[in-house]
């Protein structure tokens, strides 16, 4: 029983570090990089995005044994593009100001590497509670990035975070934090660290 818990929680902590989608493989990096100028935006995308790759997961997962292997990939365009539709509609009609300002970032969930990839590499082979357990963590880890990117991002390009003012009148903003320039300046530092913390970790 022990060694079923250490595998299940392996399954989800190695999307949050190990096998980091944005980090690790540099998958999604196109919203990565063009939504994450504010918290509250990663936020939004990285639920919406985690939303699509847990239902595509499980239905994938469920039907793996009945998608003829020749149009697997066109069926899961299609499997990802209903909750893509779902996740969009959703966020227009219950937070239109989001909706709006991450803009056709949403529908382009539908070819986001990092869900086509994992329904191809992991879904379609494994069961159902495996490939949940993966979505969740593949999820939960590029959702902690793109959030740890909008708060750097928000907090020196505007000096707050989630909208609200932690700097006062004093804080001069960076400007090219909140322009793409400063979405890839951020992303790399952030890279950079990752690889130096493994640096570290393999050679202790």
């Amino acid at each position: 029983m022990a060694k079923k818990q250490i595998s299940i929680w392996q399954e989800i902590v190695k999307g949050l570090w190990r096998e980091n989608p944005v980090l690790a493989t540099l998958l999604g990096l196109c919203p990565t990089l063009a939504v994450t100028n504010t918290a509250v935006n990663g936020l939004a995308m990285g639920l919406a995005t985690s939303f699509v790759l847990l239902s595509s997961s499980l239905f994938i997962s469920s039907l793996r044994n009945f998608i003829p292997h020749q149009v697997r990939i066109a069926s899961y365009i299609v499997i990802i593009a209903t909750f893509v539709t779902v996740a969009d509609r959703f966020l227009a009609g219950f937070f239109p100001a989001i909706s709006q300002s991450l803009g056709p970032y949403v529908p382009l969930i539908v070819v986001n590497c990092l869900i086509l990839g994992r329904q191809e590499a992991f879904s379609s082979k494994n069961k159902i509670s495996r490939s949940l357990l993966d979505g969740i963590g593949m999820g939960l880890g590029f959702s902690l990035v793109l959030i740890a990117l909008g708060m750097v991002r928000e907090l020196l390009g505007s000096g707050s975070i989630f909208g609200i003012t932690l700097l006062g009148e004093w804080f001069e903003p960076w400007m090219v934090m909140i322009l793409p320039p400063g979405a890839f300046l951020t992303l790399g530092f952030f890279i950079a660290i990752a690889n130096w913390i493994n640096d570290r970790r393999a050679t202790a």
